[in-house]
């Protein structure tokens, strides 16, 4: 079963998600800041977390520096408010997946997530690539 680490410091966000994605079959914990998140995912396996960018303690930025020099890490991808290109490109080079921008649809998200765990390496990096590409085109991130 997929395990999925839902970071958001806003509670309502947490339970929605974890409802949603335990309903589509992934299992859920949870983290309401980059301090927890980072704790945790040294402590459990994940095989992705969505991980917010503007929280307490340690933003999204920290974690994802954190995780930069891991070599068993588990896919990142962001969910945040913060929709600029240059967010995203920042998200990306530190190395997240992808990036959604709230508000979302829960069920694209749980579909996203199901095609970032079955990439392989370098299937995920063309991905990473295309979004970057897209947003230099001016489109904006997926879903």
């Amino acid at each position: 079963m997929t395990r999925v680490l839902i970071v958001d410091d806003e509670p309502d966000i947490l339970l929605m998600l974890r409802v949603n994605l335990e309903a589509d079959g992934y299992e859920t914990a949870l983290a309401a800041d980059g301090e927890t998140a980072l704790r945790r995912i040294s402590e459990e396996h994940f095989d992705i977390v969505l991980l917010d960018v503007m929280m307490p303690v340690m933003d999204g930025w920290g974690v994802l520096q954190g995780l930069s020099g891991e070599t068993e890490k588990p896919r990142v991808v962001v969910v945040s408010a913060k929709s600029s290109a240059r967010d995203v490109a920042r998200a990306l080079e530190l190395g997240a997946a992808d990036y959604v921008t709230k508000p979302f649809s829960p069920v694209e998200l749980s579909e996203l997530i199901g095609r970032i765990v079955g990439f392989d390496e370098t299937t995920l990096d063309a991905h990473r690539e295309a979004t970057i590409a897209r947003l230099t085109n001016g489109s904006s991130p997926t879903p």
